[in-house]
This record gives C-alpha cells, sequence and structure tokens, in this order.
C-alpha cells in the first residue's frame, strides 16, 4: 500500500473568486451612465404618463406600481452590464434616483389635485 494521495490543487492566494479567472475590466463611465439614466428616464416617462392618464384618486397607486417596474428594470439594466465589482453601488443609485424622480412627480400631482 502506497500513500500516494491524489494531487490536490493548493488554493489561490486571493481566494477562490480570484481563481476563477481574470479580473474583468472596470466598466466605463458610459456604461454605468446608460444603464442607470435609461432607468430613470422609464420613471420619467411612467411619471408623465400617470399625471396624464390616471385619475387623481389612483396616483398613489399607480406610482408605486411604476417604482416596482423601476425596481426590475435596474436589476434587469444592471445585471445586463455582466460587472459585479459596483453592482450594489449602481443598484442602489439606480433604485434612489427612481425613487426620487417618482416621488417629486407624486409631489407634483398632488399639489395639481390640491390646486384645482
Amino acid at each position: 500500500m502506497s500513500d500516494d494521495t491524489p494531487d490536490t490543487p493548493t488554493p489561490h492566494v486571493m481566494g477562490p473568486a480570484a481563481a476563477a479567472g481574470p479580473a474583468q475590466p472596470p466598466l466605463p463611465l458610459w456604461a454605468s451612465v446608460v444603464s442607470i439614466g435609461s432607468v430613470w428616464l422609464v420613471a420619467v416617462v411612467f411619471g408623465i404618463l400617470i399625471g396624464v392618464l390616471s385619475q387623481p384618486a389612483g396616483y398613489a397607486s399607480w406610482i408605486s406600481l411604476g417604482l416596482a417596474v423601476c425596481v426590475l428594470l435596474g436589476f434587469v439594466a444592471q445585471l445586463a452590464t455582466q460587472q459585479k465589482d459596483g453592482f450594489i453601488d449602481r443598484l442602489a443609485v439606480t433604485f434612489a434616483g427612481s425613487f426620487v424622480v417618482l416621488g417629486l412627480i407624486g409631489g407634483v400631482l398632488a399639489l395639481i389635485d390640491v390646486a384645482s
């Protein structure tokens, strides 16, 4: 009997994730701007459509639905970049911007409703 054990690879210095392959190049700034800005633009379009097509009593429910769609689109847009570095930051900026855009539009719609 011999004590020959199969050769096991030595662990990579930077851990298993680093051993998976070479590091990805950083995401270009224009790609971040496009992936974040496109969701913000969709939020603006949803806000305008809600203001034009919805009844004042339904503003809140439609705006919350628009925000839910923006969250889903935010995940799609950030996963489409295929970059893990900065994913949480880009996703947080996408969500926060959509929330602010739809919140401001909701506030304007509420003021218009109160004034009329």
